[in-house]
């Protein structure tokens, strides 16, 4: 990802050491002195700082929500699991970030470079496995409502996190396993070591999983809004309140799928039209919105649960707020 820097070791304008070479060279023999050349500064790329600061943000986050989910034994509910996943998945591409930045400019090797892209295509593509695992456990809970809190649900659960864990894994050790273009330069994509092919691959998936959240958001919008609609008609409620309710209901589905398409869509597509020749400055203006959408996820789907907020409130100050213990759920609360 980095472009390698050309440095000049002797530090001195290359006119002035070819005239005078022929001078340097007696005087060094004569004189028998050793000369030390000064050592090359070490650039940092801005943009990988702005990255690390991000994989930084990245794990701070969510490695709360992960150690609040592992540490309340009652938040081990389909919907928590999955929601766990995410933050784990999201934590494991944040301390890809920053392990990449340490190893560009500290440690530079090829199985450094195969180790970190394994590792973030790999929390990547389960970040967003999980997103689609939550936009799947939403619908059911809302279409089979009457059969959602049973075994055959978590057995589900659990299978689902087998295939998008498993899936990713093996996604993140294509690289690692030969697939990459560190022999073929003519090979690889926007992001090196992967070769076009992988990234081509990866770009396609996430375009269809997206367009399956699209058609399950949908679906999940009309159940919010008939929902809503028999609610308001058992309890005699004005259209104005059914309005609102379910106007609430679609603008929170609406921010959600808003949020992942603008935070992912620029780089999925630039990684199916461009290759290694384009400016890398492109590349970091797309792969950094991508990254914001590990920092966004917490806040969507961690820290707006009533149940998530409850325990951390008690892990905080020992207590709960009197508004949340109070606070009813609504259709809206999708």
């Amino acid at each position: 990802m980095n472009e390698d820097l050309k440095v000049n070791l002797s530090g001195l304008p290359r006119d002035y050491l070819d005239a005078g070479a022929s001078e340097n060279v007696s005087a060094a023999v004569s004189s028998q002195v050793p000369v030390v050349e000064p050592e090359p500064e070490l650039v940092v790329n801005p943009w990988d700082i702005v990255l690390c600061t991000s994989g930084t943000l990245i794990s701070c986050e969510n490695a709360i929500v992960v150690l609040i989910i592992f540490h309340n034994p009652s938040l081990r509910a389909p919907m928590f699991l999955l929601i766990g996943s995410l933050a784990l998945a999201d934590l494991l591409a944040g301390i890809g970030l920053i392990i990449n930045f340490v190893f560009a400019y500290l440690l530079q090797s090829e199985a450094t470079k195969l180790v970190t892209i394994g590792l973030i295509v790999a929390s990547f593509s389960a970040s967003v496995c999980s997103l689609l695992a939550i936009t799947v456990d939403r619908y059911l809970s809302l279409y089979y409502a009457l059969t959602y809190h049973s075994e055959r649900t978590v057995t589900f659960t659990y299978v689902m996190l087998i295939m998008l864990w498993g899936t990713s894994i093996c996604l993140g050790l294509l690289p690692v396993m030969g697939w990459n273009c560190l022999r073929d330069e003519s090979t690889c994509s926007v992001v090196r070591p992967l070769t076009k092919n992988n990234a081509a691959i990866l770009s396609v998936s996430f375009l269809f999983m997206f367009a399956l959240m699209l058609q399950l958001y949908i679906q999940i919008c009309k159940i919010v809004m008939r929902h809503a609609h028999q609610i308001a008609l058992q309890h005699h409620f004005l259209a104005t309140s059914h309005y609102v309710t379910t106007r609430k209901g679609v603008s929170t589905l609406a921010i959600i799928l808003g949020t992942f398409a603008a935070c992912w869509m620029p780089f999925t597509l630039y990684s199916l039209i461009a290759d290694y020749t384009y400016p890398s400055i492109y590349t970091y203006a797309t792969l950094l919105p991508a990254t914001y959408n590990s920092i966004i996820n917490p806040v969507i789907y961690a820290f707006r649960n009533q149940e998530i907020q409850k325990a951390l409130c008690l892990i905080c100050c020992g207590c709960i707020p009197a508004s949340l213990s109070q606070r009813a759920r609504s259709p809206s609360d999708v």
